[in-house]
């Protein structure tokens, strides 16, 4: 790979921004695109590199958008005939430049690892701390009591947070026995954490829900806490409660990454143009390849596809509006 985008991927790791590297690992002349080739994509849609020409980019970067966003890589295949040669885990998609080709991409998205946040100490705390070290989480724990001795896989062990210290999106577990459960909710409230567990019977809480609501906590927030954190296993030892949480953690990720997939497939109106030449799918932010007729915005996959409806505008932005009327 390139030195420019490595150093790219290395700075995007470093901020915990997500992005897709892309390689393309066989072809079929006359593609332009060469074994080797490679290009990163962002989360916002930025591409940096080359794996094909423009008529190959508009579905590579939606590809890789969709791999972002539900974590899982893929092996791409455009060729001219989409149907040839399917063969399993393989993802085909029809080629559309006039020189024709296939071209095989594997995509691979780059995610930040996933951060787990604990306020207090205890048994628990400490075996979920080993239990989300060992499935690649990143560690904190929130304790004035504690120290990096008893908790040896963290990465930081600290006696107080600040709200704006807090990662966006971290998972956290509240497990300071009413201590300081309020204060330490009022610290996560507004970075958005994707799971909020309190160690509390459900009759503790209700005071503590109470209390949230009077300090206007956001309604929608209060409703996602779970109390008692953990999935319903039976567990009764503070390793088997640490391990109902963390199957409870992944189970809310899963569902969420469920919901990021779906999106894509159903972008909002006008984020997506139809190619009126090839019928490709094309983002309207940042297309490139883009023509004006009697006073609509046309897109398009690549410069051939445009060229072809500039030399007869009215056969095509036709055959597009009654495509749109069906």
């Amino acid at each position: 790979m390139r030195s420019d985008l490595l150093k790219l991927a290395a700075g995007l790791s470093e901020r915990e921004e997500r992005f897709a590297i892309v390689t393309v690992v066989r072809r079929e002349p006359p593609s332009s695109a060469r074994v080797g080739d490679a290009a990163l994509v962002t989360e916002s849609g930025e591409y940096h590199g080359w794996s094909g020409g423009g008529c190959t980019r508009s579905t590579v970067l939606s590809e890789a958008r969709r791999a972002i966003a539900d974590g899982e890589p893929r092996l791409l295949s455009l060729s001219p005939d989409a149907l040839a040669g399917q063969r399993p885990g393989l993802v085909r998609l029809p080629m559309t430049c006039d020189s024709g080709g296939t071209v095989e991409i594997y995509v691979e998205p780059v995610l930040p690892a996933p951060r787990l946040l604990l306020f207090g100490n205890g048994p628990t705390v400490r075996a979920l701390a080993r239990i989300g070290e060992a499935m690649g989480y990143r560690v904190e724990v929130i304790d004035p009591a504690s120290d990096i001795a008893e908790f040896p896989g963290a990465e930081r062990v600290a006696a107080s947070i600040a709200p704006q210290e807090v990662p966006r999106g971290a998972h956290v577990l509240i497990a300071t026995m009413g201590e300081g459960d309020l204060e330490a909710i009022d610290t996560v409230a507004t970075r958005s954490p994707a799971y909020l567990g309190v160690i509390a019977s459900r009759k503790r809480f209700e005071p503590l829900r109470d209390a949230l609501r009077a300090r206007g906590v956001p309604r929608e927030l209060i409703e996602r806490i779970a109390a008692p954190a953990g999935l319903d296993i039976g567990a009764r030892t503070p390793e088997e409660i640490a391990l109902s949480v963390m199957a409870q953690i992944v189970e809310r990720r899963r569902a969420a990454a469920g919901d990021s997939v779906a999106a894509p497939a159903a972008p909002e109106p006008r984020q997506q143009a139809v190619d009126p030449i090839c019928g490709m799918s094309v983002t309207i932010a940042g297309a490139r390849h883009v023509a004006e007729f009697q006073g609509s915005q046309y897109y398009f996959c690549c410069g051939g596809c445009r060229t072809k409806f500039l030399a007869d505008p009215a056969r095509y932005a036709s055959s597009a509006a009654e495509a749109r009327r069906a």
